[in-house]
C-alpha cells in the first residue's frame, strides 16, 4: 500500500525549518508495511493545499498532512480541508474541554484563540493531542484516508505514534516489513558496493540491500517484505551473516547503535576510563562522548589543544617534536595521546591533530589530512586519515573515525 505526505508551512520552503516530521512519519509507516510514495512541501496557502490534497488522494490511500493546525492567522490548514471536503468547522465540546484542563495546569486562560482549536471539520473525527491544544484530523471518505496532524515535531509524533498507527494496522491490511542495518566504518561506498556485487546480484526480489553514507560511517539496511514475520526474521539472519562474512573488520554495529554508546558500553564493561586530546575537532568527540546518558562513570575529561602553546604546556608535546614534524604528525599526536593518558591517569586516551581547512593546508599536508592516536598504559597505536575537503566534514569524519578506532582497541586491547 502506498501513502503520501503532505507538509505544509513556508517556513519550510525558505529553509527557515528542517522538515523532520516527513522523515519521522515515512518510518513509522514503513514500520507497518506501507511505503511513501512521495513527499511534497506546500506553502501556507489555501489553494496550494487543496490542488497537493487533491493529487494526492486521486493516486494513493492515504495521505497524511502536518502543520497549519494552530491558532494563528496563518495556520489555515483547517480552512483548506473545510473547503477540499466541502464542510463547516464546527465546535467539539470534548476537544474543548482537553485543552481547558491542559491549559489550567500550565496556569493559562482559555482566550479565543484558543478556544478556535477546538473548532473541527464536520465529519472528521479528532485526535488526542495530549501535549498541545491543535488536535489531529482523521477523514474518511470514498475509501481514502485523510490525516492532518500538527507541525510541532513533537504533537506530531505523539498523535502518529498514539493514535494514527493503531487506527492504520486496523483498518489496512499490509504486508509484514522487517529491517536490519549493519553500520560500517573504514570503506567508501563504491568500494563494498564493489565487495558486495556477488551478494546483491543473488537477493531474492523481496529482498533489498540500501546503502546509507553519513561522514565515513556506511550503513547497510537490509529490507524484507512478505507475509509471514518468523519466516522472515529467518532469512534477515542469515543474510545478515552472509554480509558480515564479506565484511569482516568493517563492521562494527547494528541498527540505531553509535560508536560513542558502544565506546560507553565496552568501558563500563571493564570499568575502565577515557581522556581526551583534541585539536582539529575542537571538543566534538567531548561533545559525542557527553551524550550518552551515564558518561560520567568513565568520561573523566579533555583537553582541547588548538594551539601548539596548549599542546606543550598541557599535554607535554616538545618543542623539538613540533619544529621538526609539525603539529599535524604522528610523533605530535602521539605525545599528545600520551600527555591525556598522564595527566587524566585513564585506562584509554584518544588524541586528534589536523587540518580542518579550508585554509592552513601545504602541498605536504593538504586540507583534510589529520592524524589520529589511540593509546592504554601498554600500547599506542596512530593512524593517518585523508578526509578531504569540507571543514565540518572533515571534524566529524575526524571524531567517527576517532571513536571507530579506540572501539576497536577497547576491543582488542585490554588496558
Amino acid at each position: 500500500m502506498d501513502a503520501q505526505i503532505i507538509t505544509i508551512g513556508d517556513e519550510i520552503l525558505i529553509g527557515q525549518t528542517v522538515d523532520s516530521n516527513s522523515a519521522r512519519i515515512a518510518a513509522e509507516l514503513n514500520g507497518i508495511g506501507i511505503r511513501v510514495q512521495r513527499i511534497i512541501s506546500v506553502p501556507d496557502q489555501e489553494e496550494a493545499i487543496i490542488r497537493a490534497l487533491e493529487e494526492a488522494v486521486s493516486e494513493v490511500y492515504l495521505v497524511l498532512l502536518t502543520g497549519g493546525l494552530g491558532p494563528t492567522r496563518d495556520d489555515i490548514t483547517k480552512n483548506a480541508l473545510c473547503a477540499y471536503f466541502k464542510v463547516p468547522l464546527v465546535f467539539n465540546e470534548k476537544v474543548f474541554r482537553q485543552n481547558e484542563i491542559m491549559l489550567a495546569a500550565r496556569g493559562i486562560g482559555m482566550n479565543l484563540l484558543n478556544r478556535s482549536q477546538a473548532e473541527i471539520p464536520r465529519d472528521s473525527i479528532p485526535l488526542k493531542n495530549e501535549t498541545g491544544t491543535a488536535p489531529g484530523l482523521w477523514f474518511v471518505r470514498g475509501g481514502r484516508v485523510v490525516v492532518a496532524l500538527p507541525g510541532v515535531p513533537h504533537e506530531m509524533a505523539d498523535i502518529l505514534n498514539k493514535e494514527v498507527i493503531p487506527r492504520l494496522t486496523k483498518r489496512f491490511k499490509t504486508p509484514v516489513v522487517i529491517h536490519r542495518t549493519i553500520n560500517t566504518f573504514g570503506a567508501f561506498e563504491a568500494h563494498l558496493a564493489d565487495m558486495l556485487a556477488g551478494f546483491e546480484n543473488n537477493l531474492p526480489p523481496h529482498v533489498r540491500l540500501a546503502y546509507l553514507p553519513s561522514y565515513g560511517i556506511i550503513k547497510l539496511r537490509l529490507s524484507l517484505t512478505g507475509s509471514d514475520r518468523t519466516t522472515l526474521e529467518k532469512e534477515r539472519d542469515y543474510f545478515q551473516s552472509e554480509l558480515e562474512k564479506i565484511l569482516g573488520k568493517y563492521v562494527w554495529g547494528y541498527d540505531r547503535d553509535t560508536l560513542e554508546e558502544l565506546v560507553g558500553k565496552e568501558l563500563v564493561n571493564r570499568g575502565a576510563t577515557l581522556s581526551l586530546a583534541e585539536s582539529c575537532t575542537g571538543g566534538g568527540i567531548s561533545r559525542m562522548i557527553t551524550s550518552v546518558p551515564g558518561s560520567s562513570q568513565y568520561f573523566a575529561g579533555s583537553v582541547v589543544a588548538y594551539s601548539n602553546a596548549v599542546k606543550k604546556e598541557w599535554l607535554g608535546v616538545t618543542k623539538k617534536m613540533l619544529s621538526i614534524h609539525g603539529a599535524v604528525s604522528r610523533p605530535v599526536v602521539e605525545q599528545m595521546v600520551r600527555g591525556a593518558l598522564e595527566k587524566f591517569s585513564t585506562a584509554y586516551a584518544v588524541a586528534t591533530s589536523g587540518i580542518a581547512g579550508p585554509t592552513g593546508g601545504t602541498p605536504a599536508k593538504p586540507a583534510g589530512t589529520v592524524w589520529i592516536a589511540v593509546a592504554n598504559q601498554n600500547r599506542t597505536i596512530s593512524e593517518k586519515y585523508m578526509f578531504g575537503e569540507g571543514r565540518q566534514r572533515v571534524i566529524r569524519r575526524s571524531a567517527h573515525a576517532a571513536l571507530h578506532m579506540l572501539l576497536q582497541v577497547i576491543r582488542r586491547y585490554p588496558a
